[in-house]
């Protein structure tokens, strides 16, 4: 028989967000551990879904869950002796939570990325060999060789913030952000990695490119990766690169 979860109620607090969402708060830092408690509070929540409730998007730390507030309200309004859709959905959440069993993860994918590192592709894969002491080579090596764990999708469409880098390539952010960056950049900031969906501004320290698209507009949902992902990288030259580009292009 599967255990109630070891979770308790007073680690976990509930705010609102406007009118239409709560926030579901797991932990205050970044971490493996708080990662896990996400994701299993979410899978929890998504398989005992709600009349009324609309997407679970879960950060860092927490969890946001939209709502609709019409709805709840019709739903609750005679069975929960509180006035508002919020402390409806409080008290809801509340009680699944009490419901929470410690069972197995579920399983995760690892999806390999390929990466063009280094020159017109990565502009910045000398300035992190110089902050760290070490080579450009040395640097593609540490990074094409680990494995990185998308913690959320945020930022842009289909943006992946991923921990697990090595120390030994961690790099601050640019003092100052570029005002586009191509679509495919890997970048580094701090001890994180990730990888531009699309082409927006940003401060990252670019290392390299890749030519798998992340943001797929016309499936649901449009990114390639999610949260919980494991994610590594694979180094090819250039002519690899502009091979698998032009036949995604014409796929």
């Amino acid at each position: 028989m599967s255990q109630v979860s070891k979770y308790k109620q007073s680690t976990i607090q509930l705010t609102a967000l406007g009118d239409s969402a709560v926030v579901i708060h797991l932990g205050k830092e970044m971490s493996l551990e708080v990662h896990q408690k996400v994701m299993k509070v979410k899978r929890h929540l998504e398989q005992n879904v709600r009349k009324g409730f609309i997407e679970y998007v879960p950060s860092f730390t927490n969890i946001t869950l939209y709502y609709d507030p019409i709805i709840i309200y019709t739903l609750y309004k005679d069975t929960l002796k509180v006035s508002s859709p919020f402390q409806m959905v409080r008290l809801i959440i509340e009680e699944e939570l009490k419901h929470l069993k410690d069972t197995e993860d579920a399983i995760h994918r690892t999806i390999e990325i390929p990466v063009c590192y280094g020159g017109d592709y990565g502009p910045d894969l000398q300035h992190v060999a110089d902050h760290n002491g070490i080579t450009a080579d040395e640097v593609i090596e540490i990074h094409s060789t680990g494995e990185y764990l998308v913690y959320m999708i945020g930022f842009a469409p289909g943006f992946p913030f991923m921990g697990g880098m090595s120390e030994k390539i961690a790099t601050p952010r640019r003092f100052t952000p570029r005002t586009s960056i191509p679509a495919g950049s890997v970048g580094i900031a701090g001890k994180q990695t990730g990888v531009y969906p699309l082409s927006t501004p940003g401060g990252w320290q670019l290392i390299g490119q890749s030519p798998t698209p992340l943001f797929l507009p016309n499936e649901t949902p449009p990114s390639l990766l999610h949260a919980g992902d494991r994610v590594t990288f694979r180094s090819i030259s250039q002519e690899e690169y502009l091979e698998e580009r032009n036949r995604g292009m014409h796929e």
